[in-house]
């Protein structure tokens, strides 16, 4: 790996496997020799997994959307400085499970918070932008399904609580982040089994790796 690693985000609405599948390409990628650093978000770092607690506690729902993105970039700030630059500056690669398009999507198109705003606070906050960002996408309704199965009876989040339509709306921006920048992102069908599905994304992952590598020569 040259002296700048390599940054993959996995983004995605509710159930739609991302924690799982960035664990397993983690996996995969350390068995082909790769050193890899995991993560999420919100959370990362000691400051924003506080922050964390407080977005999906649902406790800044009432403040709104904007302030909801505010903290969000306060975490992801943290994340950052604290996490995924020193890791890329090293030589690793990144994993991330949700980064800035999930900002972009929950409070900007859902949230309908002013994009200029959104623009700015990621020239403050985002050192280090994707080099590859996997979309994973389920219809919502499957979604939502497994995410109540995987609580388990638990309460929902702040996120997994809200509708049909809500999460449809998600769904819909992130299909159409991708198709915005293309080059960067890639839309993975995750209603096969998890094992299908990883075995898609690693041959995904290890092409763009590949395809680095001849171009670094």
């Amino acid at each position: 790996m040259s002296a700048r690693g390599w940054f993959i985000t996995l983004e995605g609405g509710e159930g739609t496997g991302k924690s799982t599948q960035a664990h397993l390409l983690a996996e995969h990628l350390r068995a082909r020799g790769w050193y890899v650093v995991e993560t999420r978000e919100p959370g990362g770092s000691p400051g924003a997994e506080a922050v964390r607690h407080v977005l999906l506690s649902g406790a800044a729902e009432p403040l709104g959307p904007q302030v909801e993105a505010l903290l969000f970039a306060a975490a992801r700030a943290d994340h950052v400085n604290s996490l995924i630059a020193p890791a890329l500056a090293a030589g690793r690669i990144v994993v991330c499970d949700r980064f800035m398009d999930s900002t972009r999507v929950y409070q900007g198109v859902v949230g309908q918070v002013d994009a200029d705003l959104l623009q700015g606070l990621e020239r403050v906050c985002v050192r280090a932008r994707p080099d590859l960002t996997l979309v994973l996408d389920v219809p919502p309704e499957v979604g939502l399904a497994r995410a109540a199965a995987r609580g388990k009876g638990a309460a929902a989040d702040r996120f997994e609580k809200e509708g049909l339509a809500y999460h449809t709306a998600v769904r819909n921006a992130f299909l159409a982040q991708a198709a915005a920048d293309p080059e960067r992102c890639a839309v993975v069908d995750a209603t096969p089994s998890a094992e299908v599905v990883a075995a898609e994304i690693a041959a995904l992952v290890d092409g763009r790796l590949a395809a680095r590598a001849r171009a670094a020569r």
